[in-house]
């Protein structure tokens, strides 16, 4: 950096606060410049919004979409009936199915059970009977 002494420091000093004053005044012009750029952006980001708004809703009120939406879904169920029977029907051989499967088990599993709840029956009636025969002798 440079020294100045005397009358030439002091011409330095006014050309420093010049030019410091020149490129403040500057960047408070950009600033400026700036906050109106913003605002006209708001502005129209705002008008954008409106008129979306406003044909959106003429969209949804148009009779003609709603129509269409109507024909489509009709269209779509009537595509899509034969399928849902043709599931139902394959839902039903599969019930079948597994009920054949599992009726033999059952059956099997109740004879091997009977015999079981027949021993655990008459184990509660003779208990039941002591108690009773044990309340009455008392």
């Amino acid at each position: 950096m440079f020294v100045f002494t005397g009358r030439l420091q002091t011409a330095a000093m006014k050309f420093y606060l010049i030019a410091v004053v020149a490129v403040l005044a500057l960047a408070q012009g950009s600033f400026a410049q700036d906050v109106a750029d913003f605002e006209r952006i708001g502005q129209y980001l705002e008008e954008l919004k409106n008129k979306m708004t406003q044909e959106l809703s003429e969209i949804i009120r148009n009779p003609d979409l709603t129509n269409q939406a109507q024909t489509f879904l009709q269209d779509k169920k009537t595509q899509l009936q034969p399928l849902a029977s043709q599931i139902q029907d394959q839902l039903k051989t599969v019930a079948t199915n597994v009920e054949e499967q599992i009726m033999p088990l059952a059956v099997n599993m109740q004879a091997h059970l009977q015999p079981i709840v027949d021993t655990l029956q008459k184990q509660m009636e003779a208990f039941l009977q002591q108690l009773k025969e044990k309340a009455i002798s008392n």
